[in-house]
């Protein structure tokens, strides 16, 4: 899948305003702006490994599609949800345990770029990243 590979940030897009509306203090909202994350994505089939490796943690997430997993954000908020294949996306929904309210990402390939989306309470934020 066109997914596989490592691919490391290097820009983001409204990220900070994104995280301000998520509840993340300044500080963290800093340290985060320049986390220098690198992603590596591996699909077998339904299954994906997906390990994130930043300045703060390094953590993999094995997930099947459509199948519902929790798992803790980089800021410790907790979330469930599903990711799932549409079209050339892959779509999470997801949802927090402190509010419920819910956290949309997509991931897609643009132009040879990894790029996540995030649409959170209002907020669209991005973050690009290129092949490392």
């Amino acid at each position: 899948m066109t997914f596989n590979g490592t691919w490391k940030v290097y820009r983001n897009d409204n990220y900070d305003k994104f995280m301000e509306q998520m509840g993340i203090n300044l500080v963290k909202r800093k340290l985060a702006a320049h986390d220098n994350l690198k992603v590596t994505i591996v699909q077998n089939g339904d299954k994906f490994t997906v390990n994130e490796s930043s300045a703060f943690r390094t953590v993999e997430i094995v997930f099947t599609l459509g199948v519902a997993f929790e798992y803790n954000l980089a800021d410790g908020t907790e979330i469930s949800g599903t990711w799932t294949i549409e079209g050339d996306k892959l779509v999470g929904k997801f949802n927090r345990k402190d509010n419920g309210k819910e956290l949309l990402t997509v991931r897609e390939i643009i132009a040879g770029e990894l790029v996540q989306s995030y649409h959170y309470d209002g907020v669209d934020a991005k973050r690009v990243f290129k092949r490392a």
